[in-house]
């Protein structure tokens, strides 16, 4: 089975590297992505938004024999999601990684903007316990492979239009939430805990990770994958 895995903001396919072996070992065929405009100008990459990233899963999709599971890390959840809706005939199960699913009109989040681009703005931005797993190594040696994001992809609402997408099953693999943290922390996004409520099949999983664990716990989280896909 085809496993097509959706990077979050700045990352491109090779942010999957260290996950993508034991995906392997098991006999699934891991299909990382690069979402379009990742690491170019504004000149080159303006035009492009959320539905050009949606389009580029569906793509994946379309070339893979059979059903597919889709993951997606962080806002690339929200892109696994809108594939979903596109292909709700074609994939066999959604995994969210440290995110959840938006609801028709959503976006991923605000950033400042640099020179029409959103440049990844440093392991500091970000909250403690999202980074607190990411040693002083793996910070050094994963910044530099970041890239910037077109500026309309995080802000651009997502369309979903196919109620079908509420038959795919959806695991979220939560760095520090149980299930029932997760469900009560969804409560505050009113349309997002609608959307989530609406799937018949959803499961919480607490990895007990920072929100990358594909640089800072892999082997976890692959396993915490293949388990997902191997559930009836």
């Amino acid at each position: 089975m085809d496993v097509i895995l959706i990077p979050g903001l700045w990352l491109d396919a090779a942010s999957w590297g260290e996950v993508m072996p034991a995906l392997r070992d098991v006999g699934l065929n891991p299909r990382p992505l690069t979402m379009p405009g990742l690491g170019t100008p504004a000149s080159e990459s303006s035009g492009i938004g959320i539905a050009d990233w949606v389009t580029a899963a569906v793509t994946a999709i379309d070339t893979a024999e059979g059903p597919v599971v889709v993951v997606g890390h962080s806002g690339g959840g929200n892109v696994a999601w809108g594939a979903a809706d596109a292909r709700p005939d074609r994939v066999a199960r959604v995994i969210l990684v440290d995110t959840a699913v938006p609801a028709d009109g959503g976006i991923i989040s605000e950033f400042e903007k640099v020179d029409g681009v959103i440049p990844f703005p440093g392991w500091d931005f970000f909250d403690d316990e999202e980074v607190a797993d990411l040693d002083a190594a793996t910070r050094a040696a994963t910044a530099p492979r970041t890239r910037s994001v077109p500026a309309r992809v995080p802000t651009d609402p997502i369309a979903l239009r196919d109620e079908r997408r509420y038959r795919v099953p959806v695991t979220v693999l939560s760095g520090q939430l149980e299930d029932d943290a997760f469900r009560g922390s969804l409560a505050q996004w009113e349309r997002s805990a609608t959307e989530f409520t609406a799937i018949e099949s959803t499961e919480i999983v607490k990895l007990d990770s920072g929100h990358w664990p594909q640089f800072s716990q892999p082997a976890r989280l692959a396993a915490a994958i293949v388990a997902a896909i191997r559930r009836p």
